[in-house]
C-alpha cells in the first residue's frame, strides 16, 4: 500500500468483508472455495471502490446492481441500451440479455467446466435444473469423453 487512499481503502474493504462474512476469516476469504462468497466479496470491493469515486454523491441504498453513485438501476437505460449497442458494434445479431446466461452457461460446459461449478455460478438450487435446462450440451461431452477414455486404454 503505497498511499492514505489505498490505506483507507483496504481497511473499508476489511470492515465490509468481516461484516458480512463475520468473525476474523483474514485468510479465508481469499482462499474460501464457496464460489458465491467469492462472488459476494468481488461485489463489495467493487461497490466500495465506486462509493470512494462518488464521494459525497454516493446514496446508499444496499443495492447489489446499482449506477456509479448508488441509485437503482434503469432496467431499459442502464442494461438493454448498452447491450444493444456493444451488440450492434460488434456486428452481434440482436439479443435478449437473459441469453447472455444461456450462452456463458452453454460455453462453460462446452469446454469441459464441471456441472456443478456451472450450477453454483447459475446460482441453481438443484444440479437437475442446471442438467435438464443445458443437457443439449452433453451429447458432445460424452462422445469427447469417450474419445479420451479410448485413447487413455489404447496407450
Amino acid at each position: 500500500m503505497s498511499s492514505l487512499g489505498e490505506k483507507c481503502l483496504a481497511i473499508i474493504v476489511w470492515e465490509e468483508l468481516r461484516f458480512h462474512f463475520g468473525g476474523d476469516r483474514r485468510n479465508q476469504v481469499a482462499s474460501h472455495s464457496n464460489c458465491a462468497n467469492i462472488k459476494k466479496a468481488h461485489s463489495l470491493v467493487k461497490q466500495l471502490e465506486s462509493k470512494l469515486k462518488a464521494g459525497s454523491a454516493w446514496q446508499d441504498h444496499d443495492y447489489v446492481f446499482c449506477t456509479s453513485i448508488g441509485t437503482h438501476l434503469n432496467p431499459t437505460r442502464d442494461v438493454l441500451d448498452q447491450l444493444k449497442a456493444l451488440l450492434k458494434k460488434a456486428g452481434l445479431p440482436d439479443i435478449r440479455f437473459h441469453d447472455l446466461r444461456h450462452s456463458s452457461a452453454t460455453m462453460l460446459l462446452s469446454m469441459g467446466v464441471h456441472p456443478k461449478i456451472v450450477q453454483e455460478i447459475l446460482g441453481h438450487s438443484q444440479i437437475s435444473m442446471t442438467m435438464d435446462t443445458y443437457s443439449h450440451v452433453l451429447p458432445t461431452m460424452q462422445k469427447e469423453a469417450m474419445s479420451k477414455l479410448n485413447d487413455a486404454l489404447q496407450g
